[in-house]
């Protein structure tokens, strides 16, 4: 690879890191290209990028943005997922993971914060941006719900008092 291309190579990494949230750095030793593409498909649909780099590229690219710190994690086979959603990248890293040995999450980073394998995991296990989303929805309109239904429930019950009037044949 020529020296124009490792810069453009650098400078498309670098840009990336800049953008997002999360990056985790894993060791992948002998996956096949049919398992690299099938985890790559995986991170995209769950709207985080996974790349196999070599780590000095890795380590230039890595300059000057809030995941510097990570550097000397690039010895071996690396490669990193990243995403801007906060969980997306670790999710998919760790559940993949889990079901193939070749592949091993070393750390990772949220914003300047790094973390270790357990912090990697616990930020796997917790919901992805777009369930809290939904929950925040939903118990935004919980209450207007309950809102309607306490409003409708004296109505009711004064409706069923005349109905037990009038069947009794008392006058109401």
């Amino acid at each position: 690879m020529d020296r124009a291309k490792k810069k453009q190579l650098i400078d498309s990494l670098h840009t990336a890191l800049a953008e997002t949230t999360v990056v985790v750095v894993t060791h992948q030793t002998g996956m096949t290209v049919e398992e690299v593409t099938d985890l790559r498909r995986q991170m995209r649909a769950a709207g985080a990028n996974f790349r196999v780099t070599k780590n000095k590229l890795a380590q230039r690219s890595l300059e000057g943005t809030k995941f510097e710190a990570l550097k000397p994690l690039f010895k071996g086979p690396s490669a990193i997922a990243f995403s801007r959603d906060p969980v997306a990248a670790a999710k998919v890293a760790v559940a993949y993971a889990e079901k193939n040995d070749k592949l091993t999450v070393i750390a990772g980073a949220l914003g300047d914060r790094p973390l270790d394998i357990a912090g990697v995991k616990a930020l796997a296990s917790l919901p992805s941006l777009d369930q809290l989303r939904g929950k925040i929805v939903g118990l935004l309109q919980a209450p207007a719900t309950k809102i309607a239904g306490v409003l409708q429930a004296p109505a009711g019950q004064l409706a069923r008092v005349v109905a037990a009037y009038a069947k009794s044949g008392k006058a109401a």
